[in-house]
């Protein structure tokens, strides 16, 4: 949905403001853990498990998260194919970083490992774009 000056992002944020209230009412849950393993400059894993949540989540939806939908549906597929947007909203959420490194007979070596704990998201998915929030 396009404004009349073209401002596709105003009308998202115009359509996610009049929508954020229905998104309790009418949006599905899904729990989404994310890992990201880098082995001496290397990415060595990283997985992105989505499921649809068996029980109804506890919590409020907080600040939300609009990605235009070409997935009809599919969340995992919605993220994949945006997955630097995806990895810069759960940096805002909170991921835990370990960091290791040690040196062996003169040799450095380091792993770097980034994880969202299983996170509970409400996820609004309509035509042209889906509003995923987080619960807290």
């Amino acid at each position: 949905m396009r404004s009349r000056d073209g401002n596709l992002n105003f009308s998202l944020r115009l359509c996610s403001i009049i929508l954020f209230n229905s998104l309790a009412l009418c949006a599905d849950e899904y729990l989404i853990s994310y890992k990201y393993i880098v082995k001496d400059a290397t990415l060595y894993n990283e997985t992105l498990l989505v499921s649809k949540a068996m029980t109804k989540c506890q919590g409020k939806p907080q600040e939300e998260f609009i990605l235009q939908n070409s997935a009809q549906g599919d969340l995992k597929e919605l993220l994949s194919k945006n997955p630097e947007e995806f990895i810069e909203y759960i940096h805002k959420l909170g991921l835990h970083v370990n960091h290791d490194e040690k040196t062996i007979n003169m040799q450095n070596s380091f792993t770097t490992i980034m994880t969202l704990k299983t996170t509970c998201f409400k996820v609004d998915f309509n035509d042209n774009f889906a509003i995923i929030a987080p619960l807290k």
